[in-house]
């Protein structure tokens, strides 16, 4: 029998979804009490948290490209970045403090290219440790303290001239210990390492770069640097990717698949 709409039990009302909370950015306080008494376990290129290739069956590859700042290291490679813009090729840029600093214009341009990603490159480019280790002759971070210092001060220079926070993170020199990573994953920030060192840091010449990049497999997490102009990076670069595009090779920035 029908039921009489007069009589029957108002239908509730759906429940709203609930809004998801945003956790909190821990501060500097909060970071040292949690992690201040940790001891690392392990240091190096590649410890827990790093990530150093794109996610299983992703076919394309990731280049990425740093720059340091500071002493000798505020050059602006624009033969490189012509070149990428020139045949379309994405890529993720490591900005450490004090070369946005230097650049301002050129920082400018490439946070409004919708072509690049703008990740961090540390405060004053160190290596991330809790104990003061050092890699290539640059000191790392001291403590706990020191590593929120590194992430943090840049990632909010960052924001307020993105509009939004960064989504990676890489240290100079690309070292960490476990415990500073886990600083980082707090500071909601990702650790983006490297499957493929592209120019030796800043030192090989055009030859040896092109035979790095363009022997990076499928998956690869490509490592370049962006602020040594006239080095081997650019031509080396240059001569490797078109062929990759020739073949099929696909390019992203590590958000489109991360």
């Amino acid at each position: 029998m029908p039921t009489d709409p007069a009589t029957a039990a108002p239908t509730a009302e759906p429940t709203p979804a609930a809004t998801p909370v945003q956790a909190k950015e821990p501060t500097r306080a909060d970071v040292v009490e949690r992690y201040g008494a940790v001891a690392p376990t392990d240091w190096g290129l590649e410890v827990a948290g790093v990530i150093t290739e794109l996610p299983d069956g992703e076919r394309a590859t990731a280049l990425t490209f740093d720059a340091c700042g500071g002493p000798g290291g505020n050059g602006y490679d624009a033969d490189l970045i012509d070149f990428l813009r020139a045949h379309a090729v994405p890529a993720t840029l490591f900005l450490n403090a004090r070369w946005i600093d230097a650049n301002p214009d050129e920082f400018e341009q490439l946070a409004g290219d919708p072509l690049f990603e703008i990740g961090n490159h540390g405060t004053v480019h160190r290596p991330l440790s809790v104990t003061g280790r050092s890699a290539y002759g640059i000191a790392g971070t001291g403590d706990v303290g020191e590593v929120y210092d590194e992430v943090a001060a840049n990632a909010r220079k960052l924001t307020g001239l993105l509009g939004h926070p960064p989504r990676f993170f890489r240290s100079g020199t690309a070292h960490y210990d476990d415990v500073a990573t886990r600083v980082v994953a707090d500071l909601g920030q990702r650790v983006a390492g490297f499957t493929v060192n592209g120019d030796g840091g800043a030192t090989l010449n055009a030859s040896q770069v092109r035979q790095e990049v363009g022997s990076a497999p499928s998956g690869a997490i490509v490592i370049g640097h962006m602020n040594h102009p006239g080095g081997g990076t650019a031509p080396g670069v240059a001569a490797a990717v078109p062929g990759m595009l020739a073949a099929g090779r696909r390019f992203v920035r590590l958000s489109d698949v991360l």
